[in-house]
């Protein structure tokens, strides 16, 4: 099979799954799936189907469809039935502007869901905010978004790294290697990892950034076990970090080195064998193991929409629990006007899969409970819970 059929094969995949339960022969590979009903609320969800980061996207979409399909069964809002328009922006800045452009042109959504990535945010933000639609950003990011059409159920640096810093340096040792995917989010985080590092006591001994579709990590492992590294801290993402978590393993390198992976969830665990993904530890704001009612429930319920099969997230309760805030948003404004649905996000609480989570009306950003979790078993179980971490006003950063 060649590389693109592979990849036609991946994308026709992801596209069945995220269209589980919708009408037979609705969605046509290349255009956006849209539920349409009579005079309904628009909601469109830009994630990347393809590219790279499916499973992300994939998740992300389950998530909005899940509480989008919860409002609906119990009778929609203000009399109405909500639509889902899901757009595949291919992992590339470019063609997210376009589909976000169509999102809010063409398709008349009032808001939209996503995307995964930093450039693609960053990249769709003049659209969104020239057109005033509000954009719902529930990816664990670098932080330093300070937009009244932009509002993050995400993971900062302070939320994420602050905390898993010292745990490691407790627990593993004092010397730490970084190695991110080329862009802004790896970037980001790498500079709160170094400085958490200072802090703690420790010290960065490489730090070291890949482009997108390297098949051979086999110089970054030497590098790594030449430092004498500690601690590896991952943020290489999508197919690539299955990809080097493999040669990492392969080489003996956990032995040596404690596997510490920011952005890492369930998603990636059936890429990876229980030797590959065994004792790999991380932060996150959910786990689907956590001993929880509320995460026992969110799990079930998942499991019940999309089937035993259904993997349940980190990315899932946040795009569930960002679109459930949206949902109540227009309950409160009793309009599904967009400066209305802003004016109305905000200052309240709801229960997350990991307890009650808040958007801050300064900077509408999250509040959020974390968790620092290991694979064991091929699961991801609970090590530390941090409990509610909260993060400084985006709005003031420099």
């Amino acid at each position: 099979m060649s590389t693109n059929d592979r990849n036609d094969k991946q994308i026709s995949i992801a596209r069945r799954r995220l269209l589980q339960g919708a009408a037979a022969g609705a969605a046509v590979l290349g255009f956006p799936y849209i539920a349409r009903s009579a005079d309904t609320i628009k909601v469109g969800a830009l994630q990347p189907l393809s590219g790279g980061l499916e499973n992300l996207g994939q998740q992300g979409v389950e998530g909005t469809q899940l509480a989008i399909e919860e409002a609906n069964e119990a009778g929609g809002v203000l009399g109405r039935k909500f639509e889902l328009v899901i757009a595949d922006d291919k992992t590339d800045p470019k063609t997210a502007v376009e589909r976000c452009r169509e999102l809010i042109q063409r398709d008349q959504v009032v808001a939209i869901f996503g995307p995964v990535t930093s450039a693609n945010r960053d990249a769709i933000q003049p659209t969104i905010e020239r057109y005033k639609t509000p954009l719902f950003y529930a990816t664990d990011y670098e932080g330093g978004v300070c937009s009244r059409y932009i509002i993050c159920y995400s993971g900062l640096p302070e939320q994420w790294v602050s905390p898993f810093i010292p745990f490691l340096k407790q627990n593993y040792g004092d010397t730490f290697y970084t190695f991110g995917s080329d862009y802004i989010w790896p970037h980001k985080m790498n500079e709160a990892v170094a400085k958490s590092v200072a802090l703690a006591g420790g010290k960065v001994v490489g730090e070291e950034y890949t482009p997108f579709g390297v098949k051979d990590f086999t110089s970054t492992i030497r590098k790594i076990d030449e430092s004498g590294a500690k601690v590896l801290v991952l943020d290489v993402v999508g197919a690539d970090a299955i990809t080097f978590a493999k040669q990492f393993t392969a080489a003996g390198m956990k032995a040596k080195c404690k596997f510490a992976w920011l952005g890492y969830s369930e998603n990636y665990l059936p890429g990876l064998t229980k030797d590959e993904s065994e004792g790999i530890v991380t932060v996150a704001n959910f786990i689907s193991t956590l001993n929880k009612p509320e995460a026992k429930a969110f799990v079930a319920k998942v499991k019940a929409r999309f089937g035993d099969a259904a993997i349940v997230s980190n990315t899932v309760d946040a795009h569930y629990m960002l679109t459930r805030f949206f949902i109540e948003a227009i309950k409160r404004a009793n309009s599904a006007d967009k400066e209305q649905i802003i004016n109305h996000v905000t200052g309240f609480s709801l229960q997350s899969g990991n307890g009650m989570v808040r958007l801050r009306p300064e900077d509408r950003h999250a509040d959020l409970n974390v968790v620092i979790a290991e694979t064991r078993n091929q699961r991801l179980v609970l090590v530390k819970d941090i409990g509610l971490v909260k993060a400084s006003n985006q709005c003031q950063k420099s």
